[in-house]
């Protein structure tokens, strides 16, 4: 019967995971590869690189700007585009907390959930992101907008590789153990020692130097930048050939 509970467990999960996956521009087992192929896998010094480029907005947020030239299209034609691949890649309506085509103006903000997980000495903690992507959209121009201020943490209490040995009779570790490692579902209160911070990015590593979250945060920083990217190249390609390379006036 156990085991039966444990396969249920196990495909609810991976249900979940492909709505997640449909709700992103890239899930986070493929954002990783894409930040492995250009920053390397040494996330302390990537994270040092990467944040020597980088600055900080005047509400401390990490805020990436792109504009983007396309003088032979026009507002209407440039919304359209940007209208059709912002619905198509961000299935839940909630991302998209304005859409105004007379204004032209898009803005989504829509959560990667665990682009950096660490398993230190006494607890978990599994990181996720909420940026916020503005497009704005005038005559033969773009402007790409990506900020993000915090890492939303999850974290799990005496779930590190420490905490599991000094506390292995408390019997509600198999509820971590089979939930995996401490993820959970957002708001559950059911396990004491599971909680959510917010940690602010400019007050952590590298940004500060002397940072005991600092392997967290690294991993974490590289996987933000590298998903600015990845959304800036999304937008360039769907301005420049559409969302599937077959929506021109040609049919």
């Amino acid at each position: 019967m156990k085991t039966i509970a444990h396969w249920m467990l196990a495909a609810l999960m991976l249900v979940c995971g492909s709505l997640t996956i449909q709700a992103q521009v890239m899930k986070a087992s493929d954002l990783e590869k894409y930040a492995k192929e250009r920053y390397g896998d040494k996330w302390l010094d990537a994270a040092k690189n990467i944040a020597e480029g980088l600055t900080f907005d005047k509400n401390q947020s990490l805020t990436y700007q792109e504009v983007i030239e396309t003088p032979n299209k026009t507002k209407e034609q440039l919304y359209l585009a940007l209208n059709y691949w912002t619905t198509a890649t961000f299935k839940d309506k909630q991302a998209i907390s304005l859409n105004d085509k007379e204004s032209g103006c898009i803005i989504i903000s829509s959560t990667i959930d665990g682009i950096a997980t660490h398993t230190g000495t006494l607890n978990r903690y599994i990181v996720s992101i909420t940026p916020v992507i503005r497009i704005d959209i005038k005559e033969g121009r773009v402007r790409v907008t990506y900020t993000v201020q915090n890492y939303d943490i999850l974290k799990a209490e005496a779930a590190g590789w420490l905490g599991g040995i000094l506390d292995n009779s408390d019997s509600s570790l198999d509820n971590l153990n089979i939930l995996g490692d401490g993820k959970r579902m957002k708001d559950d209160k059911t396990d004491r020692r599971l909680y959510d911070e917010q940690w602010e990015i400019a007050q952590h590593y590298p940004f500060v130097d002397k940072d005991n979250k600092k392997r967290t945060c690294s991993k974490a920083l590289v996987m933000t930048h590298a998903y600015s990217n990845a959304i800036l190249d999304k937008i360039n390609e769907a301005i420049k050939n559409g969302l599937v390379g077959n929506e021109d006036d040609d049919w």
